[in-house]
């Protein structure tokens, strides 16, 4: 049997790595003694697959990992016993059941929210927006390239003195928050601050052409 389990990121969690989060994980199912599934061969493990990495740094209250077991779990229960084992700054907010025939969330992943903590008003959005292209130098290991990031940018908005962003996020397509903050600076004509607190709210799959959060099923 599939389940996805929805977490929270929170407080000084946001500086532990994706790999420990993910032992942290291993770890919390083990404590909970939930009947997980674990691989063949000499060096078992838990089966379980998490969507997308996030960031050392940024918080998020939208997290997900799938996981198999070898009998159904009732997801009230679930949840209730995974956060008894857990710490405060990392929270299981849903536990859903999958088909059986389930892909996994990385392979779905189509979009992302996220909360900036940057005040710029929606005029200066609008014609950050109204641009014809949105251009950034993105760099990676081997490279770097210019790239035009407007057709990422879902949505972007400011919302009580927060930026709001829905951007591009999976395999295909994937745009960074830190890299749309750093072009509306540079449009604005302002400095970009040194450190910007952001949050992930949630992550979706696309179905029917439309962004659906992961925990719809």
């Amino acid at each position: 049997m599939k389940a996805r389990i929805k977490f929270s990121k929170t407080g000084n969690v946001k500086f532990i790595g994706h790999l420990d989060v993910m032992r942290y994980f291993q770890k919390l199912i083990r404590r909970a003694k939930l009947d997980v599934t674990y691989s063949q061969g000499f060096h078992p493990h838990q089966i379980m697959s998490f969507t997308s990495p996030l960031s050392v740094g940024i918080e998020s209250v939208g997290e997900y990992f799938d996981i198999e077991t070898n009998s159904k779990i009732n997801p009230e229960e679930a949840v209730r016993v995974l956060n008894e084992h857990t710490v405060d700054e990392i929270q299981v907010l849903k536990y859903v059941e999958l088909p059986d025939d389930a892909k996994k969330s990385m392979a779905l992943l189509a979009g992302a929210d996220y909360s900036v903590e940057l005040d710029i008003s929606n005029d200066v959005i609008v014609d950050f927006l109204n641009q014809e292209s949105i251009e950034i130098l993105k760099k990676t290991k081997k490279s770097e390239k210019v790239v035009d990031i407007k057709p990422l940018i879902y949505k972007l908005e400011n919302r009580d003195g927060k930026l709001f962003m829905q951007l591009a996020h999976g395999s295909k397509d994937n745009l960074k928050p830190g890299l749309v903050v750093e072009a509306l600076c540079k449009f604005a004509e302002i400095e970009k601050p040194e450190f910007v607190k952001m949050c992930r709210l949630e992550m979706y799959y696309e179905k029917d052409g439309k962004l659906t959060p992961l925990d719809e099923v």
